[in-house]
C-alpha cells in the first residue's frame, strides 16, 4: 500500500498519512511565514491559505472534468469525499497563484518564499521517508479468509482461477462510507466482467453480514469475511473502507482510503489497462 494512502483512525474519523502530512506542512510553512513577516510587519497567512484553497478547487475541477461521465449529478461534483483531485494540477495552480502575488507584492516576497520553501521541505522529506520505509511490490496476501458458509478461502487462488486483475474492498456494515459506496460497487462488479470484484468484511459475524445484505437489497459475488482482520492488518488498513487494485500477477498497483465513487473508482481501474513500465 502507498504509505501516504494508507489510513489512520481518528475515534470515528479516518484520515491518510498524506493529509496528515499536508496539515502538517501548511502548519510548518505558517510559523515559518509568521515568523519572518513579523519581522517585515508583513502577514502571509492568507496567502498560504488562499493557495491551498485554490490548489485544492483547481485539483478538484480538472479531476471532474477528466471523469465527468462518471458522475450522475451537478452535486456529486461537490462531494469531495471520494478523494477525488489532481494532485498535479491543484499544485500548479497554486503555483500560478503564488507568483502572481510575489511579482504584485514585492515586500512579501521572502517571507512567502521561506514559508513556501519550509512547506515544501517538510512535505518532500516526510513523505520521502514513509516511501523509502514502505516495503515496495506487496503482493496479494494468502491469509485464509472463510466464506458465508464458514469455507476457507484464499485469494491468491481466487485471483489464480479467474485470470483477471482484482479490485479487493475492505469493509464493515457499520462504516457509513462503506454503506453508501456498496450499491455502486456491486453495480461495477455486474458491469466489468474483466475485473474480479471481492469484498472482505473485517471482524463481523456472518448474521451480521447477512443483515446487512438483506436489509440494502444488495448481491454481490466473491463476498468473504475476515473475523480477526488478519488480512486488514497484513495490508496496512487500519480504517475503512480501504479499496486495494492488484494485477493478474497479484501485484499491488494501487490503493484508495476512503468512500469511492464511480469516478475514483475508474481511475482506479486505468490502472490494469496502463502499458507497465
Amino acid at each position: 500500500m502507498d504509505p501516504l494512502d494508507r489510513g489512520i483512525a481518528l475515534g470515528p474519523l479516518g484520515v491518510s498519512l498524506g493529509q496528515l502530512l499536508l496539515v502538517l506542512a501548511m502548519v510548518v510553512a505558517l510559523i515559518v511565514g509568521t515568523w519572518v513577516g513579523s519581522r517585515r510587519q508583513v502577514s502571509v497567512g492568507d496567502v498560504l491559505f488562499n493557495a491551498l484553497l485554490i490548489g485544492l478547487i483547481g485539483a478538484r475541477i480538472v479531476f471532474v472534468a477528466h471523469y465527468w461521465q462518471s458522475y450522475d449529478t451537478f452535486w456529486s461534483w461537490l462531494d469531495i469525499r471520494d478523494r477525488g483531485f489532481e494532485p498535479l494540477a491543484g499544485l500548479v495552480i497554486a503555483f500560478i497563484y503564488l507568483a502572481w502575488r510575489f511579482w504584485q507584492q514585492p515586500a512579501m516576497r521572502r517571507p512567502l518564499g521561506s514559508a513556501v520553501l519550509s512547506g515544501a521541505l517538510t512535505w518532500s522529506m516526510a513523505a520521502g521517508a514513509l516511501t523509502l520505509t514502505a516495503p515496495h511490490g506487496a503482493s496479494l496476501p494468502s491469509i485464509p479468509l472463510a466464506d458465508l458458509d464458514g469455507s476457507p478461502v484464499a485469494l491468491p487462488t481466487v485471483l489464480q482461477a479467474s485470470d483477471r486483475p482484482m479490485v479487493v474492498n475492505l469493509w464493515a456494515s457499520w462504516c457509513p462510507p462503506c454503506r453508501r459506496e456498496m450499491p455502486m460497487l456491486e453495480q461495477a462488479q455486474r458491469e466489468r466482467e474483466d475485473v474480479s470484484f471481492v469484498f472482505v468484511n473485517q471482524g463481523e459475524s456472518v448474521d451480521a453480514v447477512e443483515t446487512f445484505l438483506q436489509r440494502e437489497s444488495l448481491t454481490l459475488d466473491h463476498l468473504y469475511r475476515d473475523p480477526d482482520m488478519s488480512f486488514g492488518r497484513e495490508v496496512g488498513a487500519m480504517a475503512m473502507p480501504t479499496t486495494l487494485y492488484y494485477d493478474t500477477d497479484g501485484q499491488l498497483v494501487d490503493t484508495h482510503f476512503g468512500e469511492l465513487s464511480r469516478a475514483t473508482l475508474d481511475r482506479g481501474l486505468e490502472r490494469f489497462t496502463r502499458p507497465s513500465r
